[in-house]
């Protein structure tokens, strides 16, 4: 999906707009996070995006994008829980963990499903992995696959996630065995380090084949829309995809306030109430009806955490052009 041309042959240029709400993509294979948010905001035009964590190249589905007022609330998704499908080949350890790497080993598969059953329960619960050379966190402010590629190996401290669940079903043919998985986990946790530590454990080592996101924070596959699909439509169909900013605080807790209370919190001033104490509040004008921003409340006060500007509340209110 390129630029597209005028009749000289030069590429379009394209008009910016103030453009607010959550889109769900599901980000296709071989793009990067940050080129799948590119290619939405081209075809939305819209001035301001983000996204809520990123995706490997490698890796497929959901992908929240943020735009406009919503990008103000993305690092809220960041903490969230999330749903993976993988495919792990058994047998052959690989320099990446991934079919992208050097083979760095080969080893015969001998194994029934109880075997992986015993082996399934250690990964289950809180769990230590160490991160892989070839990922984006950073040492020194250089990504680790810099230093992979460069033939460097780092030093990584071993990091605490969580494994909610995990599904380890075993596939075997005359010339081939594969375990396909389903993870619900933690923020920061590495399928590809997770399906090379159970081949450890099972004693014939493995690489990551498929990887898809089907589920984060809330937000599933099923309410996905691909690139090729906003690219089908027509600009009022792309802008009906958006979901509203508020769909980013779901288990914050509504705070409405009256006219005069809203204005003095969008001005940082703390408003007094019977609201019982809470870490996570959406706050809301009356009317009309308009997500104002995040607070949390202590000892009856109403205190602003991230604000949205006016500009921006007039922006998202119903018929706003």
């Amino acid at each position: 999906m390129g630029n597209r041309l005028d009749t000289q042959g030069r590429p379009q240029r394209v008009t910016r707009r103030p453009v607010h709400g959550l889109l769900l993509l599901d980000k296709p294979l071989g793009l990067s996070s940050n080129q799948a948010l590119q290619k939405a905001k081209w075809l939305l035009r819209a001035e301001k995006a983000g996204h809520t964590g990123t995706l490997d190249p490698l890796a497929s589905g959901v992908l929240p994008l943020c735009f406009g007022a919503a990008t103000k609330f993305s690092q809220l998704h960041l903490d969230a829980d999330k749903t993976y499908q993988a495919v792990a080949q058994l047998g052959i350890a690989t320099t990446t963990g991934d079919a992208e790497g050097d083979v760095l080993q080969r080893l015969p598969v001998a194994l029934d499903q109880a075997a992986v059953d015993r082996v399934r329960d250690r990964f289950v619960g809180l769990i230590r992995q160490t991160p892989p050379m070839h990922s984006a966190l950073k040492k020194d402010g250089k990504p680790l696959y810099e230093y992979a590629r460069a033939g460097i190996e780092v030093e990584r401290a071993e990091r605490e996630v969580t494994i909610h669940g995990l599904t380890l079903v075993l596939e075997q043919s005359a010339d081939a065995a594969s375990l396909h998985m389903q993870v619900r986990c933690s923020k920061g946790t590495y399928i590809r380090t997770l399906a090379q530590d159970i081949g450890a454990a099972l004693g014939c080592g493995a690489h990551l084949t498929f990887l898809r996101r089907v589920e984060t924070g809330g937000f599933s596959l099923d309410k996905c829309v691909t690139l090729e699909q906003l690219e089908a439509m027509d600009d009022d169909q792309r802008l009906a995809q958006l979901r509203p900013v508020s769909d980013l605080l779901d288990g914050h807790v509504p705070v409405t306030l009256e006219a005069q209370d809203a204005g003095r919190f969008l001005s940082g001033v703390r408003r007094r109430g019977v609201w019982p104490d809470n870490p996570r509040a959406a706050v809301f004008a009356d009317a009309p009806r308009a997500l104002l921003g995040t607070a949390h409340v202590r000892a009856g006060e109403l205190i602003p955490d991230r604000l949205l500007s006016p500009i921006e509340i007039e922006q998202t209110l119903p018929g706003h052009p």
